[in-house]
């Protein structure tokens, strides 16, 4: 069966065991917006929020579960191990060093790995973070960083970029992305690792900075124990509803274990495992946010999707209140 290649990423998905420090911590210190404020449709009673864009275009958005009794995090192999957030420039890069060493965040060196300037970073929770520079660019474009943001336009995080997943068995994976996804080989660099193994660049669509995977084999790791601060999923962008039928179509002609179609309201989903056990999602481009909340207001209420409106009562009543309400911003 022929199919469209993936667009790029759609969007990462992480773990958090504290909403309002998460909330402010991607708002005000990176100064990302949050266009929705709604649940975890599998498990109603924790909230699921999304940070992005100005209107949380596809390819910009970094999502969060609240799980409050989330665990620590035990890094290793068979795990989303770092996620880059897109910037304009390498100007960019040196802005946010100063920014980070103003508000005490804990971060690397600007350093460059597969031709691109970066920069390491941790949240709060040691969520693995890097901002990559979009300065030399070729393929799938950003989005728009939102003019109330606390960050200046002219340095702000324009989408997701390269995924990186540290795997106990790189063939495995390495065909997933090839023979069944479509990705293709573009180019391999140096790990930081002592000994360790190059790491492979794979791209799909347009490529460029936000339709990479990066895949690095350690055989020095136990495996990644999940808690506060790990990756939950990555999501890759597919164009349509017709369109994911027809990857549905073909996990099941390969004998994929999936979830089938599931319906998220602001997207449809399609979730499977790649062999080493690392949880991919295919999500559809639209319909987006603005389904339920005017631009002006993404993300200042709690959204329910109209399968979950019955049941709103019971869900505010689980749910910490989370002021998500806007107000003006001096930017600095």
């Amino acid at each position: 069966m022929k199919l469209r290649p993936l667009k790029g990423i759609h969007h990462v998905s992480a773990i958090t065991a504290n909403a309002k420090k998460n909330y402010e911590f991607y708002t005000k210190t990176l100064g990302m917006r949050l266009v929705k404020k709604t649940i975890n449709q599998d498990d109603p009673s924790v909230y699921h929020l999304f940070y992005a864009d100005e209107r949380g275009n596809p390819g910009t958005d970094l999502t969060f579960f609240e799980i409050l009794n989330a665990g620590q995090t035990y890094q290793g192999t068979n795990s989303i191990s770092a996620t880059s957030l897109r910037v304009p420039d390498d100007e960019s890069l040196q802005y946010w060093q100063n920014r980070f060493e103003q508000l005490g965040i804990e971060h690397d060196e600007i350093s460059y790995h597969s031709g691109r300037a970066t920069l390491a970073f941790r949240d709060f929770e040691g969520q693995r973070l890097v901002l990559v520079s979009d300065e030399d660019n070729v393929g799938v474009a950003g989005g728009r960083p939102w003019d109330r943001s606390p960050v200046p336009q002219e340095y702000g995080i324009v989408g997701l970029g390269p995924v990186k997943l540290t795997v106990s068995s790189f063939e495995l994976t390495a065909k997933m992305l090839t023979d069944v996804l479509g990705f293709r080989e573009a180019r391999t660099y140096p790990s930081v690792i002592s000994g360790g193994l190059d790491i492979q660049v794979f791209e799909t669509g347009e490529g460029g900075t936000g339709a990479e995977v990066h895949l690095e084999e350690r055989t020095d790791l136990p495996r990644e124990s999940q808690g506060r601060g790990s990756v939950h999923h990555v999501a890759f962008r597919v164009e349509d509803g017709e369109e994911l039928k027809h990857w549905a179509e073909l996990l099941k002609e390969l004998r994929i274990p999936n979830s089938g179609i599931v319906e998220r309201y602001y997207f449809k989903s399609l979730y499977f495992r790649e062999p080493n056990g690392i949880l991919f999602e295919l999500a559809t481009d639209g319909p987006g946010f603005e389904v339920d909340e005017p631009f002006d207001h993404l993300g200042e209420h709690l959204a329910l999707p109209p399968y979950f409106e019955n049941q709103r009562e019971q869900i505010e009543a689980m749910l910490e209140p989370l002021n998500t309400k806007q107000s003006p911003v001096n930017q600095k």
